[in-house]
């Protein structure tokens, strides 16, 4: 694992996968929250660094994301 992600702590984490990831190893994202960040890391490859973002601007992306 990547020590960016071990100093953060991101290992222990629940991380779930999007309902929307494709099946078939295409593109997977996963998700964790944390007290006060939002993480999203490429779940094909963990060792890489995970996106940080406040909770509001997850949301708001959720919103757009919706439509």
């Amino acid at each position: 694992m990547s020590g960016e992600n071990t100093e953060l702590g991101l290992n222990n984490l629940a991380w779930f996968k999007s309902s929307y990831s494709a099946g078939d190893g295409g593109e997977c994202v996963e998700v964790a929250t944390g007290p006060a960040t939002v993480h999203v890391r490429d779940s094909k490859d963990t060792t890489r660094a995970a996106l940080a973002v406040e909770p509001t601007a997850w949301a708001a992306f959720l919103r757009f994301a919706a439509r």
